[in-house]
């Protein structure tokens, strides 16, 4: 039996088979090279990364049109829904939500709803299980997009990077933009919120900054319990393994901590060697 409210949202969130029980995914395309496919599955995150080590080989990312949002929207009404919440990535990040709102208006009014997640990744994917939860308990739409509206204002998102390079050649630096002409000199902590990427600290080391997110990812969860933890990498999992670990000993309110890598198309835009946490209230 079809759920009365559809949750939707798209690949960059990064859910596993068993996280996307009852949500829908529209997929963003990555191309490597020249070569065009759909983030997870034609394109994996280990594509992204040895293409950018290469250096020599492209990689851009495309959102979906509103046509192939509507089509996912539509398809998920006639599956059954009486109406569509989709949950997609910060705006400040990608057209993806513009398009989403496109998509939205070829519906009756209220029929499909539209939330910015401001974020990504697993700051995507802990809203968009929350609305997912409350769609299985059989909220209506109301319902549903307040779930995802409360994580969404709950949730944090940390990451540090060996280099801003990648993100300066996507334009989402944001208002670190300020520390691309020291990029050499300093090893950044940033955070995605509404704003898009901030810079949220600045050290001279890789172990430094590696500290100072752990410290920074502690002081956000604080004695708030219980609490998600997302430890996200691209091609470091020592390094997210290593954090993890740390968070686990000094966090003993987690109710789930994952360790994941960050998919294909984030991939693109923050580099080898980035860890992130994703902090969110449960």
């Amino acid at each position: 039996m079809a759920r009365a409210v559809a949750v939707i949202t798209d690949s960059t969130a990064g859910l596993s088979e068993g996280q996307l029980a009852g949500i829908g995914v529209v997929p963003l395309t990555v191309t490597v090279g020249g070569r065009s496919g759909v983030e997870g599955v034609d394109v994996t995150p280990a594509d992204v990364a040895r293409a950018l080590g290469e250096r020599r080989i492209s990689v851009v990312t495309s959102r979906p049109s509103p046509t192939e949002l509507s089509a996912a929207y539509r398809a998920a009404l006639d599956d059954g829904a009486e109406a569509v919440v989709a949950i997609h990535l910060s705006s400040r990040l990608s057209g993806t939500y513009s398009s989403a709102v496109a998509a939205s208006k070829e519906f009756g009014a209220g029929v499909v709803s539209v939330v910015d997640s401001g974020s990504t990744a697993m700051g995507l994917g802990f809203p968009v299980r929350a609305a997912a939860a409350v769609a299985l308990d059989g909220g209506d739409a109301t319902a549903v997009r307040a779930a995802a509206e409360v994580a969404v204002r709950q949730t944090t998102t940390l990451f540090y990077v060996d280099t801003l390079e990648y993100l300066r050649r996507g334009g989402r630096i944001g208002a670190a933009a300020a520390l691309v002409g020291t990029a050499l000199a300093v090893k950044p902590i940033l955070r995605i919120d509404t704003g898009g990427v901030t810079l949220a600290e600045r050290v001279r080391t890789s172990a430094r900054g590696l500290a100072r997110l752990e410290a920074l990812a502690i002081e956000q969860a604080g004695d708030r319990t219980p609490v998600n933890i997302a430890v996200q990498h691209l091609a470091a999992p020592e390094r997210a393994e290593t954090l993890a670990a740390r968070l686990a000993d000094h966090l003993p309110g987690i109710k789930e901590l994952l360790i994941t890598e960050v998919g294909a198309v984030i991939g693109a835009h923050v580099g080898p060697g980035v860890v992130g946490v994703v902090i969110s209230p449960c």
